[in-house]
């Protein structure tokens, strides 16, 4: 079996096509893989370390803005599109792939495209209630919409072979074990807080964190892991001034990017984040109590929507971004931290939500495809 992935530009797309790799390879060993992302996107660091062979294209996205920076920039855009359509066609010829999947992002566009073109099936995958634009353009050319919720249905025009699946988790998501995670980390049992604002960073969640991260240098009430992400480079020094002594303090751990996150997930006992659906498929999997700060600059304000549905459920708080502030988000990390029946509510509610064989569902649509293909090439 020859595998062609395509996603990039978050972790929300690279995590699911990782995750999706990763089932694959443990099924058939022998499969061979090949990622094609964005040249200096994340997934050029992180394809590579989890394993699989990576190739680059340059694409990015079009300005909607009509002014003379925004159309020149949109012109240059349009270049690099044929240049990338150019480019994955060439690679899709060499790598010879059986089937192409696509989880989402700009990149994965000229690819499923170019796959599409040249008579390859094609799977995407969509993992939020309000589809990408790049997933709804590519929808009429693939041979299955594999769809995380049901209601993104909605938003596809034009008729499509929609499969539902959940979310995929990656297999080190699954797997890793809050004491062997704690011990590597080096922590003991005060609790775990574990903070991310996505891979660029958060400001407002940044801002609002210091306070309790300066504060937990300084009494060693907590334990805290948080990824300032990489426009929040300025972090470490607001800490400072905040007086946090971070060499001393061994009860914090401030970086830019988990780099391990199955590892800092499951040894947390809180975790604060924004409400992205892979975010929040990995907390429900592994049951972990949140506070959720959705991101208002998205899509029909789907993550306010994906917060809700675990508030609904008693899993999670939720903090709208207008209400955040370095006050409250300390409330509410004192409140949910110190009460710990609240903390197995929430962990149980959140372990129930979970799809935990989206990997394996989606396993069987391309193993369905590939056959239907194969079925199909006899008859010529």
């Amino acid at each position: 079996m020859r595998i062609l992935f395509a996603g990039g530009g978050t972790a929300g797309h690279i995590n699911p096509a990782l995750a999706i790799a990763g089932y694959v390879r443990e099924k058939q060993p022998d499969a061979e893989i090949l990622y094609v992302g964005c040249k200096g996107g994340m997934e050029e660091r992180l394809v590579p370390r989890a394993g699989f062979e990576f190739r680059g294209i340059t694409v990015q996205g079009f300005r909607r803005k009509l002014t003379p920076k925004a159309i020149g920039e949109n012109i240059v855009t349009v270049k690099k599109a044929i240049d990338a359509g150019r480019d994955s066609r060439k690679i899709i010829q060499e790598f010879k792939p059986d089937i192409c999947i696509g989880t989402g992002g700009y990149v994965s566009g000229p690819v499923i495209r170019a796959a599409a073109k040249l008579g390859i099936p094609t799977l995407i995958h969509e993992q939020n209630a309000f589809p990408g634009i790049t997933n709804k353009m590519l929808a009429k050319h693939a041979t299955r919409v594999m769809l995380a919720m049901p209601a993104a249905k909605k938003h596809f025009k034009g008729k499509c072979k929609f499969v539902e699946t959940g979310n995929p988790v990656r297999g080190e998501i699954l797997t890793a074990e809050r004491e062997k995670a704690r011990a590597e980390l080096g922590l003991d049992e005060r609790p775990v807080i574990l903070s991310f604002g996505g891979s660029l960073g958060a400001r407002i969640i940044n801002e609002s964190l210091a306070d309790v991260i300066a504060r937990s240098a300084s009494d060693g009430k907590y334990q805290h892991i948080h990824a300032y992400g990489q426009y929040g480079k300025w972090f470490p020094d607001l800490l400072r001034e905040k007086g946090a002594d971070l060499e001393k303090a061994d009860n914090l751990d401030i970086r830019e990017y988990i780099n391990n996150m199955p590892t800092c997930l499951a040894a947390a006992d809180v975790v604060i984040a924004r409400a992205g659906a892979i975010t929040l498929s990995e907390i429900q999997v592994k049951g972990k109590p949140s506070i959720l700060i959705p991101s208002p600059n998205v899509a029909e304000n789907h993550q306010y929507h994906n917060a809700m549905a675990l508030v609904e459920k008693n899993a999670a708080v939720m903090i709208e971004e207008k209400d955040l502030t370095p006050e409250k988000l300390t409330e509410e990390i004192d409140k949910l931290a110190s009460d710990p029946e609240r903390l197995k509510e929430y962990s149980e509610n959140a372990k129930k939500m979970a799809v935990g064989d989206a990997a394996k569902r989606i396993y069987a649509v391309i193993i369905e495809v590939l056959a239907m293909d194969r079925k199909r090439k006899s008859k010529k």
